[in-house]
């Protein structure tokens, strides 16, 4: 697939200002008496410083690499600045020649000291975030099983006792009187009815217990 190309006008700046910057610490160089290949060498170490700068202060931002970054910007705008008409290249003053002529050396001091120069403060760790205490929630406890209840030993049940003998029932006395009346009762009963009169009823017309009616009943049989 492919992707289109998107020019980034803070891009063609960059390239823009790194180019003539380039060129105008060749042009220095060249004035101050470096030739050929040499002229070419100081705008590369100046970049190359830069770079060593940038990333140091990536990582950790201390004096001593704010000092090397201030020591290459001075270094490209002062060329910059000289090349604009300000200063004559046809006669470069002496401390001029002597500091193009030490930078080399002074580039390579900057950028030993920044690689190897252990950093001051670690960086400081991430702090873990803090666990949230955890409720502690009373819960009351489960209540004890209930003892299971003992079982009430069982009774035995009491055998029946055999039964008594019963005494025969007294004889009911039936005076002669109320069993002639009775017969009468009766014999009226079976020509009315044509039955024999039965214990109930005779108990009914005579008006006596249902025993002593039984008793003349079974007299009168």
């Amino acid at each position: 697939m492919i992707r289109s190309i998107r020019i980034d006008a803070v891009l063609i700046q960059a390239v823009i200002a790194g180019a003539l910057s380039f060129a105008h610490l060749h042009d220095l160089a060249e004035a101050a008496g470096q030739t050929g290949w040499k002229a070419w060498a100081y705008p590369v170490s100046v970049d190359l410083l830069l770079v060593a700068v940038w990333r140091r202060l990536r990582t950790e931002r201390s004096k001593l690499a704010w000092f090397w970054f201030l020591v290459a910007l001075v270094a490209s705008l002062g060329a910059n600045i000289a090349t604009a008409g300000l200063l004559d290249l046809d006669h470069v003053p002496a401390w001029l020649r002597i500091l193009v002529a030490g930078w080399p050396a002074l580039a390579f001091l900057g950028g030993t000291l920044l690689a190897h120069t252990p950093t001051d403060h670690a960086p400081a760790p991430t702090p873990e975030p803090a666990s949230r205490p955890v409720p502690v929630v009373d819960r009351p406890s489960a209540p004890e099983p209930a003892p299971e209840p003992e079982l009430a030993p069982e009774i035995a049940t009491p055998e029946h006792a055999p039964a008594l003998p019963q005494a025969p029932a007294p004889a009911v006395s039936v005076p002669p009187a109320l069993v002639d009346h009775a017969r009468k009762v009766a014999s009226e009963h079976r020509t009315r009815t044509g039955a024999d009169i039965d214990t109930a009823t005779l108990r009914a017309r005579l008006g006596v217990p249902e025993d002593l009616a039984g008793a003349i009943v079974a007299q009168l049989a």
